[in-house]
């Protein structure tokens, strides 16, 4: 035998000590202190935990092939999809045919946080030559074993669950994960309960995630079901390596017992069924708070919200500093993109503001071009709610990342909302309290419910909160007065007088 051959040998002979060991193959496959690992010495006490309690199961003879049900619920950025990277490739290293599915709360978080994840980790591994990747999977590079011995990861929908249906594997092991669990369908999990049900079978069913949901198969880990799960709810300020400078900023800002803590920080569900943005009392107050004093260099700004036909609207927002109730909003169903702009037009006529900003999606692009020619050299910016968002202040010294230029405006207008006047409008109050938010998976950037989301729920769209937050879309520069209004220009001559004016 060759020394590379013999070397191949050893180093199987190595891993297969590890099959009922998830942490010592840990310890033992992965370059810890070195590279990507640089400053780390293994995985975190949290992580070692799960590795510890399914090599505990599994080490037992009157357990080893009864289900094992683990859940964790969590705060943010404690290392989720790290973990799963490394279970995956313990799973496939040290089983032979070995079945592991992986799937997540949305397509995005799979493509983009845990098949990254998952691929990162297989690559640092000793053992990365013995499994081929794939944008999708994990299949072992032993001939003829590729299909029998993989990791796939899947998408889900409820309306398609054969994937999950059909995960069999007697005599051997399976592996299935939900990452950020919370997001993933009843039906879903309905289904994946046919995976446990094969004799003298390794079974293994994990379930990761922030808990965004108060109802729903991941609640019920917690709760009705709790007999059938291990579970934990885990604080993201006791983890080590975690970033606890922002999760106090998230205390400070929202409060220890408001929602978003209890899910983002604490690892706990939320007190309600969801999470709304902005709270009915800050948009009553601001509904019924006198127009406070402004400013002669307060900018006008048209904030215009575009929609097609059918129950939607196009409407305009107009606001000046901290009012934006003394001048009239408009709204228009079923007209086109010609008839808008004009309208539009006439209004810039009549306020002359220092800036336009329009929703560009739907017939916005067309409203832009539009009032552009009619408009001359009017500032009309236009506005894509999906671009990358910024961070925004939520409270005074207080700025939260966000997940797209939406969630960047209705983060900058909750804030406004504190001191700001709005008309005395159901319509708007409604539309400031129907969308709910989340975070970006496994990510700090807050992100507002879509309006087809809102929709299935049975709400409209909030067309007139968002025309809106459309004024809160780019900072706009003060408006030129009058001289003899500029006291610096024209001081006060000590009798109440201004001088002359030049």
């Amino acid at each position: 035998m060759g020394k590379k051959a013999a070397a191949a040998s050893d180093l199987a002979e190595a891993i297969g000590a590890f099959t009922h060991d998830p942490l010592g193959h840990a310890l033992f496959v992965y370059p810890w202190g070195q590279g990507p690992l640089a400053g780390m010495t293994g995985p975190r006490r949290w992580q070692r935990a799960v590795l510890d309690e399914i090599g505990a199961h599994l080490a037992d003879p009157a357990t080893r092939h009864t289900p094992l049900r683990l859940a964790r619920a969590s705060g943010h950025g404690i290392g989720k999809s790290a973990l799963v990277a490394m279970i995956v490739k313990w799973a496939l290293d040290t089983c032979p045919d070995t079945r592991v599915l992986v799937t997540a709360n949305t397509e995005s978080q799979l493509d983009t946080k845990t098949a990254p994840e998952i691929a990162k980790w297989a690559q640092m591994a000793l053992t990365a030559p013995w499994f081929a990747q794939t944008r999708r999977a994990l299949a072992s590079t032993a001939p003829g074993r590729g299909p029998s011995w993989r990791a796939d990861l899947v998408t889900w929908s409820e309306h398609n669950t054969e994937a999950f249906a059909g995960l069999h594997n007697m005599g051997r092991r399976i592996v299935l994960i939900f990452d950020e669990a919370s997001g993933i369908a009843d039906k879903v999990w309905e289904v994946a309960l046919g995976a446990l049900t094969d004799a003298d079978t390794e079974l293994i069913w994990l379930a990761f995630g922030n808990p965004t949901q108060n109802t729903g198969a991941f609640r019920e880990c917690f709760a009705k079901h709790r007999n059938l799960w291990r579970t934990a709810q885990i604080d993201a300020r006791t983890v080590e390596g975690v970033n606890t400078r922002y999760l106090d900023e998230l205390v400070a800002a929202y409060g220890a017992d408001s929602d978003v803590v209890r899910v983002r920080v604490r690892g706990q569900f939320p007190s309600s069924s969801s999470m709304q943005f902005i709270p009915q009392d800050l948009a009553e107050a601001a509904r019924q708070r006198a127009i406070p004093a402004g400013l002669p260099t307060d900018p006008v700004i048209f904030g215009v919200d575009c929609a097609r036909f059918g129950d939607d609207e196009s409407v305009l927002a107009i606001r000046s500093g901290r009012d934006a109730r003394s001048r009239a909003w408009k709204s228009w169903r079923g007209v086109d993109a010609m008839q808008l702009a004009g309208d539009i037009a006439l209004e810039a006529q009549r306020h002359r503001p220092d800036a336009i900003f329009v929703d560009a999606g739907n017939v916005g692009a067309a409203v832009v071009d539009r009032l552009r020619q009619l408009l001359g050299e009017m500032p009309v910016i236009e506005v894509w709610f999906g671009a990358k968002g910024r961070e925004a202040e939520l409270e005074p010294g207080v700025s939260v990342p966000t997940a797209n230029k939406r969630a960047e405006m209705w983060t900058r207008m909750r804030a406004w909302l504190g001191q700001g006047a709005v008309p005395d409008s159901d319509r708007l109050r409604d539309d400031l309290i129907g969308p709910t938010y989340s975070f970006a998976a496994d990510d700090t950037r807050v992100q507002l419910e879509k309006k087809p989301d809102m929709k299935r729920r049975g709400l409209p769209s909030p067309d007139w909160a968002d025309a809106l937050a459309c004024t809160f879309a780019e900072a706009v520069g003060p408006r030129a007065v009058p001289a003899w209004l500029e006291p610096a220009v024209h001081p006060d001559d000590g009798a109440g007088r201004y001088g002359e004016l030049g």
